[in-house]
């Protein structure tokens, strides 16, 4: 698999501003996504938080008969329906996208059977649990945001409506303090000017504070609607065996391949050469040791061939001398001068020396071919239980790691072993490459 580091990226310019971030986000749309987020809260929240209060109390009450455990399976699978709204909600109105949890695996068809899973189901009971806290945190975050909000404006645009005070309520204005002998309004120029600032304030700060109120819906649904860590971590743990395999699948056509086009066809031509100089052999002695000589080549060329596919495989030199043997030589056939340093207290496991081995022979190769770079460098150190590697070029830059360049499949190897690629190839170069797997001794 080789990368194509010509392909370059395209960037997009983020728009610009004139405004800087604090006083446009009153009219940004995120913030009035925001804002109806948490209006919305509360009417969910009240009719999840009912639901869950009574048909889980209702049930608890009739354990003592069979009624009890479908009510609280109705209970249960209520919560998990109102699950998907909320992850649906914070997916359209937070930008928050949550997994679905894990679903329900009854181990036998039949109502009993869907009962007991839902029962048994941890993402269920997080989802009772998620319908217990957020009712509170909705009447929280509700009165919190509607108040700020409604005073920012009211006071903010002060100035336009302080005259239906004189005009209909025979008063001077906004009442700030008041006994039987003493008032104070908000009257004059100066006490207008000053209540719109503060209004200003609570405006400018309303967006920011019901970020921060989001935030803290967003750790809600994201820790008590989606899946578990053990689920998630299974999840993943299953498509990094799908890629491992399609990865092996792979490798085994292109050995067939090689061997089929390379060292099998010149075998087979040698085979033919051979027999052809064994007839002409007592004929004419000088053309068979002619074709003899041909055949020589031919032997050397395909051994060559052979040790290159063996070497693409699993190189001796890795496997008898380590990492910095095998790296040396690799950086020795590169087209630039490479400079390789490795720095490690042992050796790490076969499998995690041989992909960090695969991971640099991969990206030499896209450097000599693609880079035009005039040098380039490998390091590779531990990090407490990790094996971390660098290559850098100083080439033209405009590497690509999105889907479907080679340096994609190349992260899609480390990532079946827990391991991470970064890319940072600006236009124009420097490129650095850094590789990060687990450490396995």
């Amino acid at each position: 698999m080789v990368t194509d580091y010509g392909q370059g990226y395209a960037t997009r310019s983020e728009p610009r501003h004139r405004l800087p971030a604090g006083l446009r986000a009153p009219f940004e749309a995120r913030s009035r996504r925001e804002f109806g987020y948490v209006l919305l809260s509360l009417p969910v929240a009240t009719v999840l938080f009912s639901w869950t209060v009574t048909m889980v109390t209702l049930g608890a009450g009739l354990l003592v008969t069979f009624l009890g455990i479908p009510v609280l399976a109705a209970a249960l699978a209520g919560c998990r329906g109102f699950g998907v709204l909320e992850r649906a909600r914070a997916r359209g109105l937070l930008g928050l996208e949550v997994a679905d949890p894990e679903p329900l695996r009854p181990r036998k068809p039949g109502a009993a059977a869907w009962m007991g899973a839902l029962l048994k189901s941890g993402a269920s009971w997080r989802h009772t649990l998620y319908a217990l806290v957020q009712f509170p945190w909705a009447v929280f975050s509700f009165s919190v945001a509607v108040t700020f909000w409604s005073c920012g404006w009211a006071l903010l645009t002060y100035p336009l409506w302080f005259w239906v005070f004189p005009a209909y309520a025979g008063e001077g204005g906004i009442q700030l303090y008041g006994d039987a002998h003493h008032s104070v309004y908000l009257d004059n120029p100066f006490e207008i000017t000053v209540t719109a600032l503060i209004g200003l304030v609570f405006t400018l700060a309303t967006p920011w504070l019901v970020r921060a109120l989001t935030t803290v819906d967003g750790l809600l649904v994201r820790g008590l609607l989606g899946p578990s860590p053990l689920s998630a971590r299974v999840v993943e743990l299953e498509s990094d065996r799908g890629v491992v395999v399609d990865t092996a699948a792979a490798d085994l056509r292109r050995i067939e391949r090689d061997l089929h086009d390379g060292a099998q066809a010149r075998l087979v031509n040698l085979a033919m050469d051979l027999g052809l100089a064994k007839e002409k052999l007592r004929e004419d002695p000088r053309t068979a040791a002619r074709m003899v000589e041909e055949a020589h080549g031919e032997v050397k060329t395909a051994l060559q061939e052979l040790r290159d596919l063996a070497r693409g495989i699993h190189p001796a030199v890795l496997t008898d001398r380590g990492l910095d043997a095998a790296l040396s030589a690799v950086a020795s056939r590169c087209a630039v001068p490479v400079r390789v340093e490795v720095d490690l207290p042992a050796r790490p496991a076969p499998a995690i020396e041989g992909i960090a081995y695969f991971t640099v022979s991969e990206l030499l190769q896209n450097i000599s071919k693609h880079s035009g770079a005039r040098s380039a460098s490998v390091d590779v150190w531990r990090t407490e239980d990790r094996l971390m590697l660098q290559v850098t070029d100083d080439g033209v830059g405009g590497a690509d790691a999105s889907g479907g360049s080679g340096l994609a499949g190349l992260a899609a190897r480390l990532d079946a072993v827990d391991g991470i690629l970064v890319v940072d190839s600006p236009a124009g170069g420097p490129t650095r490459v850094i590789a990060e797997l687990p450490w396995r001794g």
